[in-house]
């Protein structure tokens, strides 16, 4: 039976326990993150309400900014293997906490934003510490041989955890208990890949870090700043960035409503947000596979971002033509796919110009400080309409941050044309000249 799997893996001797115990915490993870996710999105809903989710939102996003200004310090100043166990052991804890949160009988709203803002820190921290070690760990050919591995173990997680929180919501429906339950289950999860990891990780030997004494985190900021400030392709994708990042909330959060509104009870609409997520990554997950690298190549790198700008116009469009639960599923679902496939590898090739000491603090400020800004514009923009709205008494002024988002989606359009017309020029940019090529050749990459 090894024997099998190490060929159908392609595993070599000795590979076979670490990447077995590797790809269980990243499956571990993943699976955690969706329970918590849904559990946090369907209880605020029935707790708070929708409106006050723009609120949650605003506070994971500065809570995002501080924790991602961290990040780049303390990867590199801890000992990754310890840090990845340690995140373990820090995440179960934490969900023992918040299950005595929820026997205490706290207000429900302040459990579900809390656990809302647990869920962002384990899609946010744990892969960024988890890579960062696994690219210490394997040499690039072990790598190209054994991450597609463990990222499927991976998407197996995710898909068992909207499983799982799907078919809990009915079963504990039918016996009168809370699906707060599933909280242990994640701190079982975590406490028990702490434990188990321990015999395989204490078998690594890592090189030592290299840590620059006078790194800062305005250092790290401003490094990324400039380079995207002075090279003019990445400074108008910028634009279309923080344009899009602040479009893509709104629509989510016109889905939130109308579902919201149409599936009252908790249990049904937990039910319904798992299987909708449970489509959608299958879906994406296809797409990523099959269709992505040859979109890619057959259009052109500089000219695949036009796709989510018109995504997104068509979803906002969509929405105010069909603004019942048909529509908000059919908007959000296209906008998200496109979004996370399409448009994220497209946006990852094109870091991938940044000369490699620079390209982290770039790779950051481009998707964590500006998705992080661009959410808090779109927050702002649809409280203050949704107040305007609520005064006045006008059941339709949705249309009002649908129109936003379109107008948003022409101002990416707009950024995106001028980033292909200086494409080229960027491209001998004086912060490029590690990697300093014709753009012709990005183009002919095979993805």
């Amino acid at each position: 039976m090894t024997t099998w799997l190490n060929r159908v893996f392609r595993l070599r001797p000795g590979e076979g326990g670490l990447v077995f115990i590797l790809g269980m915490m990243l499956l571990t993870n993943s699976m955690a993150t969706q329970i918590s996710g849904v559990i946090a999105i369907s209880g605020f809903l029935s707790e708070g309400g929708v409106n006050q989710f723009l609120i949650v939102l605003l506070i994971d996003m500065a809570f995002i900014l501080v924790v991602t200004s961290f990040q780049s310090l303390i990867v590199d100043r801890f000992d990754r293997i310890s840090l990845v166990r340690w995140t373990c052991l820090t995440f179960g804890m934490l969900f023992i906490v918040l299950r005595l949160m929820f026997a205490f009988q706290l207000p429900g709203w302040l459990n579900y934003s809390i656990l809302y803002l647990l869920a962002e820190q384990q899609w946010l921290f744990f892969p960024l510490i988890f890579w960062t070690l696994a690219g210490d760990v394997f040499d690039t050919a072990q790598a190209k041989r054994l991450f597609p591995v463990m990222n499927s173990l991976g998407f197996a997680g995710k898909i068992f955890g909207l499983l799982i929180a799907a078919g809990a919501a009915a079963f504990f429906s039918s016996r009168k208990i809370g699906t707060e339950e599933l909280l242990t289950l994640n701190a079982l999860f975590y406490l028990m890949i702490y434990s188990i990891s321990a015999p395989q990780l204490s078998k690594i030997k890592l090189r030592p870090m290299a840590i620059a004494k006078d790194e800062t985190i305005l250092k790290t900021l401003t490094e990324g700043w400039s380079f995207v400030k002075d090279v003019p392709a990445f400074r108008f994708l910028t634009i279309a960035i923080i344009a899009l990042s602040s479009s893509d909330i709104i629509i989510e959060f016109r889905f939130l409503v109308v579902s919201n509104e149409t599936i009252v009870d908790a249990n049904e609409y937990q039910a319904f947000y798992s299987l909708f997520r449970l489509v959608t990554s299958i879906i994406a997950f296809a797409i990523a596979g099959f269709v992505t690298s040859r979109v890619i190549e057959k259009i052109g790198l500089k000219h695949t971002f036009f796709i989510l700008p018109g995504v997104m116009l068509l979803s906002a469009l969509w929405m105010i033509l069909q603004p019942n639960l048909n529509g908000a599923i059919g908007a959000f679902g296209l906008m998200w796919i496109i979004k996370d496939t399409i448009d994220e590898s497209a946006r990852k090739s094109f870091q991938s110009l940044v000369p490699d000491e620079r390209r982290g603090r770039v790779s950051v400020f481009m998707d964590s400080y500006l998705l992080a800004i661009g959410t808090i514009i779109g927050c702002l923009m649809t409280g203050l309409i949704v107040i305007m709205g609520t005064l006045t008494g006008r059941d339709t002024f949705y249309i009002n941050y649908l129109g936003y988002v379109a107008a948003a989606s022409l101002i990416a359009f707009w950024a995106i044309y001028n980033m292909r017309k200086v494409y080229d020029s960027s491209m001998f940019n004086w912060r490029l000249k590690r990697r300093q090529r014709a753009a012709s050749l990005l183009d002919k990459l095979e993805f």
